[in-house]
């Protein structure tokens, strides 16, 4: 048996950092920045706890780019190195520095918001560069040190003649990477990954308007200046306490992160802890369209406000990706590049949190103010709705504040809805029945009809409707949601019956069959039924169950494909008190009972948007023979 030390050849690794480590190139600005950053907040550390002797001052970054000399400059007035600590961080590859620094300092530097883990991010510059050079200066008095490599696994190191504290990289960006030497495209990538680094970045100049000097006239330009060009707000609302914010900063702070977005989002929820992970954040609901074709990916995953990505899935509940805001936590698992989750006890942990957090504030929210929160309800229900159907403890929480409106714009919680029809809308086995609507244009004389009968119908018209009855009535026994134009209303509910029919049995079957003769059999199930004369004479209903099923087929019913496609059933309710029925029986013959027939049948489709097409066609040109 023999062991040994694996040995890795830096000839074949190099090349693989180079080319690999990370997805993008344009990834070799957020590291340096963050070494930088590091470094910065290393000095203020130390400096704090007088480790030591400099004077901290008001540190920055500053970015420049050359692009005749085809180079960028990035230069820090942190911490600096020796020619040792260049030895130790830059020519070992995957030391961190980083992680030396917080396990030495690791009770006082817990807050300090040093970013680095890995120890490679510093390699990322040769993504885009041939050559890449350091000079840096330690706060210490050691001599400044000079570091040159160019790509190879060879290097030079010696000393420099640099005064200042801090360090400068200089990258000599290779002839395939010299779209960043464009102002444009550093500013770009500046914005998406540093807007809210803890460090002040600069990044050239910018014209200030100064005020016109008294005196000036009307038509004479204001005078203007040059000033330092700063792209970054290193002290973002999420990492202030909630106390020292108002409405006004959150909202903002909203428009700093979407400035095309010119809607003010509806609340916002301000997450704030540090056991037993490290999170910090602001969520807003906006407003929402209550379609399932909802924008996600508006929430942007900070790690100690370095921009990682806008993909927060796995952190955040699928049903709360549909709201924006920010999330930053040191405690998120990444791989080396910082590009990627890695699911692990932590994200469930901080999922969990978040969904617990939404669902305290929606509550408190519906208790504080429910007028409020019933105004703003369609704006909001597809993520509560979402919720429900996802998230088995949110449904928990969310049951005693969600809210059914009816077509009279009243807003009730479940259990209130229940205990104001509980005694008029039961069905014959005792169930109580919750009438609905999904479309009140187009459920209209359904709607209508119910009403005119005392029944409470309440409106459910998000997409994921049937869906969320189903949770409810599993969750609620000896309930049931029927839709007011599905299985007709009068079989359903238990009331007492005191229509009487103008047709005995006899003449009720004789009506089926020359109706059944009629239309088509495998589309319709007719029905003939005694109802008040005023009532359609032709009434089209779907089975609630079958309807429903579709409708959870059509937006990604989990299981729904067991039922394959599933052709169109309809009931058709036939009132046979109606003057019409009287007229089809008094016909002269089968020919013209059935052109009654016909156009009666046409007309209960087209209330219910069913006529289409060639059957559309013919019945435009009968009803123009008819008159």
């Amino acid at each position: 048996m023999a062991t040994g030390n694996i040995n890795v050849s830096v000839e074949n690794i190099f090349p693989l950092i180079k080319k690999f480590l990370y997805s993008d190139h344009e990834i070799f600005l957020r590291e340096l920045i963050s070494n930088a950053t590091d470094a910065t907040l290393k000095l203020k550390h130390l400096t704090s706890i007088g480790e030591s002797k400099a004077e901290y001052g008001n540190p920055f970054i500053e970015v420049k780019v050359d692009k005749e000399g085809k180079k960028i400059h990035i230069i820090d007035q942190g911490l600096g190195m020796t020619a040792e600590e260049v030895e130790k961080y830059i020519n070992q590859v995957a030391f961190s520095g980083a992680e030396e620094f917080l396990d030495k300092y690791k009770d006082s530097a817990k807050d300090a918001g040093i970013i680095g883990h890995f120890g490679l991010g510093f390699y990322s510059a040769f993504m885009v560069a041939d050559k890449v050079e350091i000079i840096t200066k330690s706060h210490t008095d050691a001599p400044a040190a000079y570091w040159v490599c160019d790509g190879s696994p060879t290097f030079i190191l010696e000393e420099a003649d640099k005064k200042e504290r801090g360090t400068e990289i200089i990258l000599h960006v290779s002839e395939e990477e010299t779209e960043f030497l464009e102002d444009s495209k550093i500013s770009e990538l500046l914005v998406k990954y540093n807007k809210f680094m803890p460090v002040p970045i600069k990044f050239g100049t910018k014209t200030e308007t100064l005020p016109k000097p008294e005196g000036a006239k009307e038509e004479d330009p204001a005078p203007t200046q040059e000033v330092d060009n700063f792209i970054n707000n290193p002290t973002p609302a999420w990492t202030k306490q909630p106390a020292d914010l108002e409405d006004k900063d959150y909202k903002d702070f909203y428009r700093e992160l979407y400035p095309m977005q010119f809607e003010e989002p509806l609340f916002n929820i301000h997450l704030n802890v540090d056991y037993p992970f490290n999170l910090t954040g602001i969520l807003y609901f906006p407003k929402l369209d209550p379609s399932v074709g909802i924008q996600k990916d508006k929430i942007q995953l900070y790690q100690n406000q370095v921009f990682v990505t806008d993909n927060v899935e796995g952190i955040v509940p699928e049903f709360l990706t549909m709201l924006r805001g920010v999330i930053d936590s040191p405690d998120i698992p990444l791989n080396v590049s910082r590009s990627y989750l890695q699911a692990d006890g932590a994200v469930k942990k901080i999922s969990s949190y978040i969904t617990r957090k939404v669902a305290d504030k929606l509550s408190s929210l519906f208790k504080n103010n429910r007028e409020d929160f019933e105004a703003k309800w369609n704006d909001i229900k597809i993520v509560i709705e979402y919720g429900m159907l996802s998230e088995d403890k949110f449904f928990d929480k969310a049951k005693n504040f969600a809210l059914i409106p009816t077509v009279d714009n009243a807003y009730f919680t479940f259990d209130e809805l229940k205990a104001k029809i509980e005694a008029a809308q039961t069905d014959k086995d005792g169930k109580l029945v919750v009438l609905y609507t999904s479309d009140k244009d187009a459920q209209h004389s359904y709607i209508q009809a119910a009403k005119d009968k005392g029944y409470e119908v309440a409106l459910l018209d998000s997409p994921i409707v049937s869906h969320l009855i189903q949770k409810l009535e599993s969750t609620y026994e000896n309930t049931t949601f029927v839709r007011v134009d599905g299985d007709h209303i009068d079989n359903l509910i238990k009331k007492e019956d005191t229509t009487v029919s103008k047709l005995n049995d006899e003449e009720k079957e004789a009506l089926k069959t020359t109706i059944e003769g009629v239309v088509p059999k495998e589309t319709y199930t007719v029905q003939v039924e005694a109802m008040d004369s005023q009532a359609s004479p032709f009434i089209i209903t779907q089975p609630e169950f079958m309807r429903r099923m579709k409708e959870m087929q059509q937006t990604g019913g989990g299981g729904m494909a067991m039922f394959g496609n599933m052709p169109e059933t309809y009931n058709l309710v036939v009132n046979s008190n109606h003057s019409l029925v009287e007229k089809i029986n008094a016909a002269e013959n089968d020919e013209a009972k059935s052109a009654l027939i016909k156009q009666a049948l046409d007309l209960a489709k087209l209330s219910q948007n069913l006529l289409k097409g060639e059957d559309l066609t013919n019945f435009v040109k009968r009803s123009f023979d008819l008159i």
